[in-house]
């Protein structure tokens, strides 16, 4: 009887020890139920901030759309007791109010304002706009070109340090004597003689940011628009002193002037004429420097070329022996090449030959050393290149 009474306390034991075993395992998955849904709760309430913030910002749009547009004028004129003159794009002309509180960092002729339809008042102050044309112009902060870069041309180099260095970097040198400095420097000569070199070492000697346009890009269709290129190229160099402006193929522009010319010819003429304005004006001690170029001296305008605006013309011409041995040693300095190689021998050879010319002969010289697959360019790597370059020429002369 005792033996029966164990056993059923054994089996009761059991079965309570699996009831325990099996709520444990429940409540294990219950837990890890209850977890999850917390998680996707928290992601939930996430995604909601997210959702309220971007009905927020659609919200902010939908009213900014709803304001009324503004009037864009630009100034004329400012005035005391907070007033400006503005003009629209209709030709209007009115006298406006702009309270205390508006940024007048920029508040000057020519800058653009935001006007309330209804009173007129200013309500915002915008800078000055600047052209597309002229702000995607090629402006350098400190151009790469040294002297020492460029070969052959020490005369033309010590004329340029006077006209456009020493303003630049000692302007009380021509108030000691009381002269003037000279305004502007032309140079011409043929192409690729070196007259941009000139002007970027010049812009780096100086510090100076080097603007870069050719004048061709002042000829526009439209009346009117060339002046006002010019213009805003010299307010552009003025922003940016100390600033060299260099005017590749000023011939574009700077033609003598005709009695019978055309519509075209006649706004050329206006753009011209600009820049002349813009050069009388332009004080010759600031920190500007003007530089022209041009490979035809001889149809450019005598307005141009008088004392006062161009006063220093200086010729780049083609290199002579000894420069073009410089120029030689100047593009082969980082070129592994033969010690054998005479530079005297192959400048005699390249008797006409441009700087321009002289640098393509220095790479086609590497090219052919390349395909021969040599480490080291040889006389002969020079001579082939010579023939390329002259053969070049005559099918360009063709």
């Amino acid at each position: 009887m005792e033996s029966i009474q164990d056993a059923s306390k054994e089996e009761l034991i059991d079965t309570i020890e699996s009831l325990q075993e099996q709520n444990q395992k429940t409540k294990d998955e219950l837990m890890e139920k209850l977890r999850k849904l917390e998680g996707e709760q928290l992601k939930s309430n996430v995604s909601n901030r997210q959702l309220e913030g971007k009905i927020k910002e659609l919200k902010g749009e939908i009213k900014s759309f709803k304001k009324n547009p503004l009037i864009l004028a630009t100034i004329t004129e400012v005035f005391d007791d907070n007033q400006v003159g503005i003009k629209g794009n209709v030709g209007h002309e009115f006298l406006v109010t702009y309270p205390k509180s508006i940024n007048t960092e920029h508040l000057e002729p020519g800058a653009r304002v935001a006007l309330n339809q209804n009173t007129l008042t200013v309500v915002n102050v915008f800078p000055k706009k600047k052209d597309e044309n002229i702000t995607a112009m090629e402006i350098e902060e400190r151009p790469n070109i040294t002297y020492d870069d460029i070969g052959g041309l020490k005369y033309q180099i010590v004329e340029l340090r006077e006209t456009v260095e020493l303003p630049i970097k000692h302007p009380e040198v021509f108030e000691e004597i009381g002269i003037d400095p000279p305004k502007g420097i032309l140079l011409y000569g043929p192409p690729g003689t070196g007259k941009t070199l000139l002007a970027k070492a010049v812009a780096n000697e100086t510090n100076a940011r080097f603007i870069k346009l050719v004048a061709s890009e002042f000829v526009n269709k439209y009346l009117g628009e060339g002046s006002r290129y010019v213009r805003e190229v010299f307010e552009l160099a003025r922003e940016k002193t100390p600033a060299i402006i260099f005017i590749d193929e000023i011939d574009a522009i700077g033609t003598k002037r005709m009695g019978d010319t055309s519509g075209a010819d006649r706004e050329v003429q206006r753009t011209l004429m600009q820049l002349l304005a813009e050069l009388d004006g332009f004080d010759s001690r600031g920190d500007i420097g003007i530089i022209g170029a041009t490979n035809r001296p001889d149809i450019l305008d005598d307005a141009l070329l008088r004392p006062g605006r161009f006063d220093r013309t200086i010729e780049v011409p083609n290199p002579s022996k000894n420069g073009r041995k410089h120029i030689l040693e100047i593009h082969t300095k980082r070129m592994k090449i033969d010690k054998e190689i005479d530079f005297d021998k192959i400048s005699e050879i390249t008797e006409g030959f441009s700087g321009a010319d002289l640098k393509a002969v220095c790479t086609e010289a590497g090219m052919f050393a390349i395909r021969s697959a040599r480490k080291k360019v040889i006389t002969k790597d020079f001579l082939d290149a010579i023939d390329k370059i002259i053969d070049s020429s005559k099918i360009a002369l063709n």
